[in-house]
């Protein structure tokens, strides 16, 4: 489907986890703006709005106005002060979620260039289940995968056998 390469690699992963859970009849709300993902979305024939770049630690009103029944967040969370308060807010039933993961070789991302585009957080798994399980979601299915980059070094030949991303499914309890 796609070369196995950055971000396509992320992107077959992204999209093989999502048909297991959802149906294309589902309407969904992908917290973030329309990105290259979203297109990847619509193209497989499924119904998504994207929140509008409003800031999701003070500004909830596309996740309390949506009538969705799933909600996706891919690499989301760790660019959210708080994003605690932003998962309790969701009203569908259904959760379709990735995170970086914090890598012992490796610093939190941060943009030289811009200010949104850092990490705030950079979660273990086990630090990400429990704010999920916190706000109120069942995690039902979840896995990890790696992030290979062609560069020649120590770090990105720990990223060969290292996961960067963690994916979940959870469910509201």
């Amino acid at each position: 489907m796609y070369e196995n390469t950055f971000p396509n690699k992320r992107f077959e992963h992204t999209l093989n986890f999502l048909k297991k859970h959802v149906s294309t009849s589902q309407p969904i709300l992908d917290l973030g703006v329309a990105n290259p993902f979203s297109k990847i979305m619509v193209e497989h024939g499924y119904k998504i709005a994207n929140t509008k770049g409003e800031d999701l630690d003070l500004d909830f009103s596309s996740v309390t106005a949506s009538d969705a029944e799933v909600v996706t967040a891919f690499e989301i969370f760790e660019h959210l002060i708080a994003p605690f308060n932003v998962l309790r807010e969701i009203k569908a039933d259904k959760l379709v979620a990735s995170i970086p993961m914090r890598l012992w070789f490796s610093p939190a991302y941060q943009s030289k260039t811009d200010t949104w585009d850092r990490h705030y957080h950079e979660f273990e798994d086990w630090q990400f289940d429990w704010l999920l399980e916190k706000a109120g979601w069942k995690i039902v299915d979840r896995i990890k995968f790696t992030n290979p980059v062609n560069k020649i070094g120590f770090r990105p030949l720990l990223r060969k056998f290292t996961p960067r991303y963690y994916m979940v499914y959870a469910e509201r309890i």
